[in-house]
């Protein structure tokens, strides 16, 4: 958490520092639109676009993974709960042949 937060902190500094550095008015055309805007803006706007489209590109996958690994969950307390019976089971039948082997010895 704290890792994240230096991270964050240096990025944001870096960020300012190109930012006054750069500071040049351009011209961005696209299509019919046209707009003037500082070179850094647009350069972090396009950055910002790119880690946002990234995001939505790695989601549907990020949904995938935790339903499989939630399904892969459920499929381990099924067979632990399995294994608990059939350890049970096995503890209960050495217990009657113990007994039946005790009155054996008695008769």
């Amino acid at each position: 958490m704290q890792l994240w937060l230096i991270v964050a902190i240096v990025v944001a500094m870096l960020a300012v520092i190109f930012a006054l550095q750069n500071a040049i008015p351009i011209t961005v055309s696209f299509l019919s639109w046209k707009f003037q805007s500082s070179l850094a803006l647009v350069l972090l706007i396009t950055i910002a676009m790119g880690v946002l489209m990234s995001l939505m590109v790695s989601i549907p996958s990020k949904i995938k993974n935790i339903k499989i690994i939630s399904g892969q969950k459920k499929k381990i307390r099924e067979l632990e709960q399995i294994i608990e019976s059939k350890n049970n089971y096995t503890e209960a039948k050495k217990e009657v042949i113990h007994e039946e082997i005790s009155t054996d010895e008695m008769k």
